[in-house]
């Protein structure tokens, strides 16, 4: 919390102090009123003086008006204020996630990540919008009416001196008990949020497999829980407003039992009495409004914390410094490879993977000693089955994790001392289960990048999609989100499209084949084999046909490489391999 109100609202400290001013304003026009009746009822009218009866009253809309006015734009400015620092807020935090590394999503998890993006940032909008509308007018309302009370009657200023520290303690003892309650309230919509996205995703697999009934059972546990904590918490923080009603009404009577007595012995008039009642509602209201505004800083401080530790969580994937050794060599290598006419570009290596273990609860190595070299232009393929380690090669070589032992390198340089954006702009990339977005088909092969329609044009053709891209009206067209509105080959050939677009240095196809034909899939490769020659190409396919003419074919068994050469190679002594061609291909 401390984070929010030192930082983000920094910027706007000046705007929410002259909002303060005008809001004290306004609420002193408010105290002003039951003192203005009081003198009327027990000064003025007494004496009949008819001008200054018109005159107080006029007086009292005066202030009536002001009090309006000054409050309409004080919380006007204070909404631009909440909008202005929530929006920097989601922003930041938006980018930060865009920056996390895979290991720090996994630890947060995505539907913990979304509930910070939305509904934790709305806590902390809803708080600093209250905070500066209740947090100014109700202690003014409270002290100013506990003021105005002393100056009328110190006598029963007393009896309501003495119930103020029974409600403040009832107040801060809810405080205490609901904050820890809503972070765990919190968790438990990450949770369900989780299964809402999961259960939505994978609609289609609950209702081939008729597991509605079991995922309704799921869901009713998991809304349950959520149910259940919210109702401790609300049960909580409800006990605060009857408690308060109850002191203040014991003290309210109180009160007008001693000013009967005291009006009826002269010491005190009626006027006072009735000002004084006014001023006892005030102060009811304010300590009404100031409980709810406890209850809303208490959602606020846990959505909060939430949203500070990922703003604050460590940057993982830090860029690392070469060492001069290292740069030098690295310098020697890049200027060998560029001189004209030697014809050693081709010879320099372009990836490599160089005794390289990694582990993603680091605990058990899903990657083991893993060691290949490809040549600018060549084809790794790599095959193996579900959980082998296949895309968890691709993870490293685009640094989603680093490598917890050995070194990735391209071109001769650690990937850890390429910045983020120089490295992954060399790839073009489709990953299992990739995004088509709710756009048209330029759109969602651009992405961004500022692409001219010749070269939108010139991937879809190498990505073989320009037959079905030219029956759906051209890259205009328009697609439904995920892709709902094309085929499972269809969506695949955007997606390369997509990857081919921007001329990768090297490109990644990531089981990116599953969906298309034999025929569809040659002709794909042959494009490859023609139009990018210089592109190095890790292919990971569960088809030996599609990986069959790669220049190097890794085979991977629970995250060792048990067979690596060519098709010919493997098939002589690569037992798995050969089953796996025996398999598919009858060879």
């Amino acid at each position: 919390m401390k984070k929010i109100f030192s930082y983000y609202l920094k910027p706007y400290y000046l705007r929410m102090t002259i909002g303060f001013l005008i809001k004290f304003t306004g609420t002193l026009m408010d105290l002003f009123l039951p003192w203005t009746l009081a003198y009327m009822i027990d000064t003025v009218i007494p004496a009949n003086q008819r001008p200054e009866i018109f005159l107080w009253g006029f007086f009292m809309i005066f202030c009536s008006i002001l009090a309006v006015v000054f409050s309409v734009a004080a919380n006007r400015m204070a909404s631009r204020v909440a909008s202005s620092a929530t929006r920097t807020i989601r922003g930041d935090l938006f980018e930060k996630v865009s920056r996390l590394s895979n290991t720090q999503i996994d630890r947060f998890t995505r539907p913990s990540l979304i509930s910070r993006l939305t509904s934790d940032t709305y806590n902390v909008h809803q708080m600093l919008g209250r905070v500066q509308r209740l947090g100014v007018r109700a202690p003014i309302l409270l002290i100013g009416g506990i003021t105005m009370t002393m100056a009328l009657d110190p006598v029963l200023a007393c009896i309501l001196l003495a119930v103020l520290p029974l409600l403040t303690i009832v107040v801060v003892v809810v405080s205490r008990k609901t904050i820890p309650m809503f972070s765990v309230l919190q968790d438990r919509v990450d949770r369900f949020v989780r299964l809402i996205r999961e259960d939505i995703a994978g609609i289609r697999v609950i209702k081939a497999l008729s597991k509605e009934s079991y995922e309704q059972e799921r869901f009713d546990r998991a809304n349950r829980e959520v149910v259940d904590w919210e109702r401790k918490a609300t049960v909580t923080t409800s006990i605060t407003n009857p408690v308060m009603n109850v002191l203040l009404n014991l003290g309210l009577v109180a009160v007008i039992l001693a000013g009967a007595y005291r009006v009826n012995q002269g010491t005190s008039e009626v006027g006072k009495i009735l000002a004084f009642m006014t001023y006892f509602t005030i102060i009811l209201n304010a300590l009404m409004s100031i409980s709810r505004l406890f209850i809303m800083i208490s959602k606020a401080a846990a959505s909060a914390s939430r949203i500070v530790k990922v703003l604050d969580a460590d940057q993982e994937l830090v860029f690392q410094e070469m060492e001069a050794e290292e740069e030098s060599a690295w310098e020697t290598e890049t200027g060998t490879e560029k001189k004209a006419g030697t014809g050693e570009e081709n010879g320099a290596v372009h990836v490599e993977f160089d005794h390289v273990s990694f582990s993603y609860n680091k605990v058990e190595n899903n990657l083991e000693d893993i060691s290949f070299r490809l040549k600018r232009g060549e084809t790794l393929g790599i095959i193996g089955a579900t959980g082998a380690g296949k895309t968890t090669i691709v993870n490293l070589l685009m640094r989603f994790y680093d490598a917890d032992q050995g070194a990735v390198r391209i071109d001769g340089r650690d990937v850890r001392t390429m910045g983020l954006h120089e490295l992954r702009t060399r790839f073009g990339t489709v990953f299992q289960n990739d995004t088509i977005f709710e756009d048209t088909i330029m759109e969602n092969i651009n992405m961004g990048r500022e692409l001219s329609e010749e070269a939108v044009m010139e991937a879809v053709l190498y990505g073989r999609a320009s037959e079905f891209v030219e029956e759906k009206g051209g890259i205009s067209a328009q697609l439904d989100i995920k892709g709902a509105n094309l085929s499972g080959g269809q969506k695949q050939r955007i997606l390369i499209a997509r990857a081919l677009a921007a001329k990768p240095d090297i490109l990644i196809l990531d089981d990116s084949s599953s969906a298309l034909d034999y025929k569809t899939d040659a002709e794909l490769r042959k494009e490859l084999r023609e139009h990018f020659a210089e592109t190095t190409c890790v292919i990971i396919a569960q088809r030996i046909s599609s990986i069959m003419n790669s220049d190097h074919i890794m085979v991977l068994e629970d995250g060792q490489m048990i067979g690596y050469g060519t098709h010919q190679e493997l098939m002589e002594t690569c037992e798995i391999y050969r089953e796996i061609g025996k398999s598919q291909m009858g060879i």
